[in-house]
């Protein structure tokens, strides 16, 4: 694996990991009230294209970030439906 292949990696592995957070708070507290569904569709469809671009270029890195991130997207996407 090149250096271009580990900078791409480093840089989705820091983004997903900042993202964590906010889903480990989103399902203790089992609240996403501070979310808009606009906002969760937009991102969920963003990181999709992300992925399918992954895959057309072969790039572990942007894959693997993305498809991470998704399932982490979703969770929140998850609570939200679920919450009143």
């Amino acid at each position: 694996m090149d250096s271009i292949h580990l900078l791409g990696l480093a840089a989705g592995s820091l983004t997903t990991l900042s993202f964590i957070p906010q889903v480990a708070q989103t399902l203790r507290t089992r609240s996403a009230h501070d979310f808009s569904y606009a906002m969760l569709v937009c991102f969920l469809a963003g990181l999709i294209l992300w992925f399918v671009y992954g895959m057309v270029r072969d790039d572990p890195a942007i894959i693997i970030a993305n498809a991470v991130t998704a399932v982490l997207l979703l969770c929140i996407l998850a609570v939200k439906i679920r919450s009143p």
